[in-house]
């Protein structure tokens, strides 16, 4: 694993925008410690800057880290960079991977077995984008970090 801002060993938040970025090979070990990554970047979110974390957004964010990460390593050929940043309330977690193929989002489907990852993002976060790079394609996914006194877990306004 490599990362971008890294001091000391340690990833170190960079300029502007609370943000932490990291390479991947695609590996097992990787994607425990891309959510690693993801759980020590909102740990310091509270302790350095004060923002609120909710235990679900915790969670989430882990979640959808381990998805995004695992499908760049199952499908795309070399490593993936996974930059994690905060914006309007919420982590927008961002992977980018070496594939020009665009992900196909599935229809709910109770007996299907497997690739349900990218439905489960998208049921869970505030908004999801794929797009298309010069080299690769970048998937990001925004999920809240307090939760909606509405209840309303991806806090998603319902009109």
């Amino acid at each position: 694993m490599y990362l971008a801002g890294q001091e000391n060993g340690q990833p170190r938040l960079l300029e502007g925008a609370p943000s932490v970025s990291a390479a991947f090979g695609g590996s097992g070990e990787d994607i425990a410690a891309a959510r690693e990554l993801s759980r020590d970047f909102l740990t310091s979110l509270q302790a350095v800057y004060g923002l609120p974390v909710s235990s679900r957004a915790m969670g989430m964010v882990q979640l959808v880290v381990s998805e995004l990460v695992t499908n760049a390593g199952k499908y795309a050929p070399g490593p993936c960079l996974l930059t994690l940043t905060v914006s309007e309330g919420a982590v927008e977690v961002t992977v980018w991977d070496s594939s020009t193929t665009l992900p196909a989002i599935l229809a709910p489907d109770p007996n299907r077995i497997g690739q349900h990852g990218l439905e489960i993002v998208m049921a869970v976060c505030r908004s999801f984008e794929v797009r298309r790079e010069p080299v690769g394609k970048r998937m990001t996914a925004a999920v809240v970090l307090a939760d909606d006194p509405g209840d309303d877990v991806a806090g998603r306004q319902v009109m």
